[in-house]
């Protein structure tokens, strides 16, 4: 499922999942890290219409540069990312 811009790449679900789960505060925070990057590849590719398996660092480079240019030109609530 796409993301739009202003959406979060973990849900407060999600998070509290993880808060729950018998991990050690790195283990909580690489899970949560790998669900947002899981999230993040879903939505590059929807746009690229692609699979998410037929992602290359240089697609995914691409995109991170066609983010900060829409930053850059549309403002600070059209990109996707917004750290």
């Amino acid at each position: 499922m796409p993301m739009e811009a202003g959406q979060q790449f973990l849900t407060p679900a999600e998070s509290h999942a993880v808060d729950g789960a018998l991990l050690s505060q790195s283990e909580k925070f690489l899970t949560r890290l790998t669900i947002s990057s899981f999230r993040l590849l879903q939505t590059i590719a929807a746009e690229e219409q692609l699979a998410i398996a037929d992602l290359t660092p240089e697609i995914i480079i691409a995109w991170f540069e066609k983010d900060a240019k829409r930053k850059r030109e549309q403002g600070t609530e059209k990109p996707v990312l917004d750290w």
